[in-house]
């Protein structure tokens, strides 16, 4: 009778799991209640399915919308996009079109939109600050082109708190992602941690193409006869007994990179330069007179870009 009695009250006490539920990313502001008032259910249903023992939600959690009466629900907010509320439940535009009837891409605030279940369950990936394409690749198995027309992307850019299906052929996800490989040549992570470093260091504090810059200055070091052949040898190097950069005299280039910084030397070791070819750079406090005395590529930041003499 004891064993009878304790197996319905554990039945009783399970989150009831929904024929379908879909998927929801919390964005600021967002509460249980007002959630539930968008999905047309309530805030224990929702704390049922996601097994919630309070009403606190934070942004970029992914709690699961119980389906309803009529199936999961969304009212349209203002600045909702097709392609933004399709983001957020793991569906695409052309889902949400197609399952809604719509014959165009508009939707209204007010609007009331049914969501359809994922497509084969999938996995999804919230975006981290500092994600791009091409590192959550790397954590799933898949490449950024995949990603990108996995989710209906027009280009390669993602934003903390967005909500990525992933390909279901892909492996699962590694616990700690090291630096990736890069595109040209062959580059450890070792010294792509350490080009990020030295980008970290030099220009962490400058737009985000100044420091792309930076790793493009290394870069074209690397491929100039004037200069070591690798990335080691040319941010090491000492020339008349004085290190060419700044940050290995003074030990910053021991400090860690920044996912931002990380995400420049990708760029940079891929192609992009935006100097044009650029062998040094120097910020306002420069006096040698040589370095001063260089054509100059560009300016970015505070920092000048220069071509060899």
């Amino acid at each position: 009778m004891l064993y009878r009695l304790m197996l319905i009250l554990a039945l009783v006490l399970l989150p009831i799991s929904p024929a379908w539920a879909a998927p929801y990313t919390v964005v600021p502001g967002d509460t249980l209640y007002l959630i539930s008032q968008r999905f047309g259910t309530t805030v224990s249903a929702l704390q049922q399915t996601n097994g919630l023992t309070s009403t606190t939600v934070y942004p970029g959690q992914v709690i699961q919308v119980p389906e309803g009466a009529s199936g999961a629900t969304y009212t349209v907010a203002p600045g909702d996009t097709l392609f933004l509320i399709g983001q957020r439940f793991g569906v695409s535009a052309s889902q949400l079109q197609s399952y809604n009837g719509l014959t165009g891409s508009t939707v209204y605030p007010g609007q009331v939109l049914r969501i359809p279940p994922a497509s084969g369950g999938g996995t999804t990936y919230t975006v981290a600050p500092g994600d791009t394409l091409f590192l959550i690749g790397q954590r799933f198995g898949v490449s950024a082109s995949q990603l990108q027309s996995y989710n209906g992307l027009a280009g390669t850019t993602v934003y903390p708190g967005q909500v990525l299906r992933i390909p279901p052929s892909s492996s699962t996800p590694k616990p700690a992602p090291t630096p990736p490989p890069v595109s040209r040549g062959d580059i450890s992570h070792a010294d792509f941690d350490l080009l990020a470093r030295l980008i970290t260091a030099e220009a962490g504090g400058e737009p985000y193409n100044a420091q792309v810059a930076v790793g493009a200055v290394v870069w074209n070091r690397v491929h100039s006869p004037l200069f070591p052949n690798n990335i080691p040898g040319v941010i090491y190097q000492v020339v008349n007994g004085l290190y060419q950069f700044d940050p290995v005299e003074n030990g910053w280039i021991n400090k860690p990179a920044t996912s931002l910084c990380m995400r420049a030397a990708e760029e940079a070791l891929a192609g992009k330069d935006p100097t044009g070819g650029a062998l040094y750079f120097y910020d306002p406090s420069a006096k040698n007179r040589y370095i001063l005395s260089l054509p100059i590529a560009c300016v970015i930041g505070n920092l000048t870009f220069a071509y060899h003499r």
